[in-house]
């Protein structure tokens, strides 16, 4: 991170006018590129905002400050929903995500940081930004929570493809307009010589002509003897249709949307596969991400001999599957003694029942064993 990204970054407006993965990029690529990654990244993103965050020790659900800075007010400016979401849209943009505890117990998400590695002792992070603050302190990589997404930044991975893709949606918007341009030739008749002061004077007086066409409803212009307007093409040229230059965008949304294991189907709201694809949304996309997210949250807030003991900070809300839609199975799987009560409660996301009579096993079917030679009514 050199100092010219220093300084962008504490400046909004700098940042959106040198944005220096969009330089040299046309107008059309640039707007490709935001839409394709803003409607894939804030999907995941508010997918996990939903999820909930419970601290478990001696199998009981804890409420503490640690649940009301996850779950509701992680700092002075921002909703947990809020705070959850510009997450997940800075670790998957830009591929790494550093969040810091302050002193007086806020969790900032870093804007900018210099990360110092080491081999044998942990890393240390220097030079946090947060907004217009930088931290004159440095953080050890145990005091942060601190997240990588792929090995790459995804907009540098994808720099050909949208490029490909700027170019050819340039293209088709160029032609459409093109062909759906209205064209016109003016003929007169010049009884003065035409120099460069009549040409300006005739050039003005047809711009304020054509901006009266262009502009009001109703035009009403002078009819000058030797002044004759045609129209040699009204606009109605077949160009690109709208659905051709739609199909190219939702093309490339798709593509980014593979890319993070998004369904395409879920993107576009198709609710023909919706059950289908969001099985293998919650599997393959928000499963790993939440498993990122656990597994750094008990490394860094859960000491590990209280993690032996089994207290966890676990995400739920999100890859729970509806009681309603499973309570064909649930009955199968009690009733076999696959498990008990308390064990369905905990993999649908509920908390386990202090009614001691769910942490039993219960047999409702007539199953025997495979040894059993007995048959018919014995």
């Amino acid at each position: 991170m050199g100092w010219l990204d220093k300084v962008l970054r504490r400046n909004s407006e700098l940042e959106s006018l040198f944005d220096l993965d969009l330089i040299d990029e046309t107008n059309h690529r640039a707007y490709l590129k935001q839409m394709a990654l803003e409607t894939n990244i804030n999907f995941i993103g508010r997918t996990i905002s939903q999820s909930e965050f419970r601290i478990i020790t001696d199998g009981k659900r804890q409420i503490d400050d640690w649940h009301y800075l996850l779950n509701v007010r992680p700092n002075t400016d921002q909703t947990a929903a809020k705070f959850w979401q510009d997450f997940i849209y800075k670790l998957i943009d830009e591929n790494e995500v550093l969040v810091i505890l302050t002193d007086n117990n806020d969790f900032l998400i870093a804007d900018d940081f210099e990360r110092v590695e080491y081999a044998v002792y942990p890393d240390v992070f220097k030079n946090v930004s947060v907004k217009d603050y930088t931290f004159a302190r440095t953080f050890q990589m145990t005091e942060v929570l601190y997240l990588t997404y792929n090995n790459k930044k995804l907009t540098n991975f994808m720099n050909g493809m949208f490029q490909d893709f700027g170019d050819l949606f340039s293209r088709m918007i160029e032609i459409s307009m093109r062909n759906h341009q209205i064209r016109g030739t003016v003929g007169l008749n010049a009884n003065q010589k035409l120099d460069s002061d009549h040409q300006d004077k005739l050039q003005a007086f047809i711009d304020k002509l054509f901006t009266s066409f262009k502009k009001n409803t109703v035009a009403l212009v002078p009819k000058l003897k030797g002044f004759e307007y045609t129209e040699v093409s009204k606009g109605d040229g077949k160009g690109q249709s709208i659905d051709e230059i739609n199909k190219l965008k939702k093309t490339l949304v798709d593509e980014v949307a593979n890319i993070l294991g998004i369904p395409t189907a879920l993107v576009h709201g198709d609710l023909a596969e919706y059950e289908t694809s969001l099985k293998a949304y919650i599997k393959f996309c928000i499963g790993p991400l939440i498993k990122k997210i656990s597994d750094e949250l008990n490394a860094k807030l859960i000491e590990k001999a209280d993690y032996f003991k089994g207290d966890r900070i676990e995400v739920r809300g999100v890859a729970e599957m509806n009681p309603l839609e499973v309570a064909d199975a649930v009955d199968k799987l009690i009733a076999s003694m696959a498990y008990t009560p308390n064990e369905i409660r905990g993999k649908l996301g509920d908390e386990p029942s202090s009614d001691p009579r769910l942490d039993e096993h219960y047999q409702t079917k007539n199953y025997q064993s495979a040894n059993t030679s007995e048959g018919g009514e014995n």
